[in-house]
């Protein structure tokens, strides 16, 4: 396995930060790999997965969303199209180094980001999610009571997983404004949903209103025990193992 740092630019003109994971063998497949909320290319679950699935022949670029990570960009300019948008050009990176991708997968947010690029990214076979929800502004409620700040004065600092973060009244206004029913049900490719059932920030419920509403062919693989982040490093590599064996059939039998 051969792991490259690089950088790209999206059409905003934001240097974002990238990992390309790539098999030492023949190159079966490109993933795009979406992190979770305020989250990072590095987080255990996208470096594992991402590693994981080298392994079984499919090269995966991670890559930090705009304001995150090793990337440039101010988070509090950022929204959930923006988040599409990076997306879409992490997609042209792929395809100049290795091929247009041919799975995405997505933790959380990521997860509900990588449904809606989909339509945007004609060579998308399969869309893998973990810990999805299922409507964007879910992600509001890790703002608690500083949602009010922000909608009266138009921006407030908050602390989210121990950081602080700006963020601004366009980034509600962009989250609620989004219906991820309408990417599911017209997404016209395999979807994967991965979801813990203990999981305490993106409650199960989200994950049965996703298969509900998404087309065939559709799979939904419960993560047992698992917490929101997949912490733990046997989650993360049985979330990785589902996904290969999974995927092989869109990937290997494209006639």
């Amino acid at each position: 396995m051969t792991s490259t740092r690089f950088d790209f630019t999206t059409q905003s003109g934001v240097q974002l930060a990238a990992l390309l994971e790539e098999p030492d063998g023949e190159i079966r497949a490109s993933a795009l790999f979406a992190h979770c909320f305020t989250c990072s290319k590095d987080i255990l679950a996208a470096r594992e997965i991402a590693r994981a699935l080298a392994k079984e022949g499919i090269a995966v670029l991670r890559f930090d969303f705009t304001g995150l990570g090793n990337s440039e960009g101010e988070f509090a300019n950022t929204n959930f199209t923006s988040n599409i948008a990076d997306l879409i050009a992490a997609a042209q990176a792929l395809s100049e180094r290795v091929a247009p991708p041919t799975l995405l997968i997505g933790h959380s947010l990521g997860g509900a980001a990588v449904i809606a690029a989909a339509r945007h990214l004609p060579s998308v076979r399969a869309v893998a999610t973990i810990g999805a929800p299922a409507d964007p502004a879910h992600v509001l409620h890790n703002l608690g009571p500083a949602i009010c700040e922000i909608e009266d004065k138009g921006a407030a600092e908050v602390t989210l997983a121990g950081r602080p973060f700006q963020v601004q009244k366009q980034f509600l206004e962009d989250v609620r404004g989004h219906n991820l029913d309408e990417d599911i049900a017209g997404l016209k490719r395999a979807l994967l949903v991965m979801h813990a059932p203990t999981d305490q920030t993106v409650g199960i419920e989200n994950a049965g209103h996703i298969f509900a509403v998404a087309k065939h062919p559709k799979s939904f693989v419960p993560l047992d025990s698992a917490d929101h982040l997949l912490s733990k490093s046997a989650d993360v590599r049985y979330a990785a193992a589902v996904i290969a064996a999974w995927v092989s059939r869109y990937i290997d039998n494209q006639a």
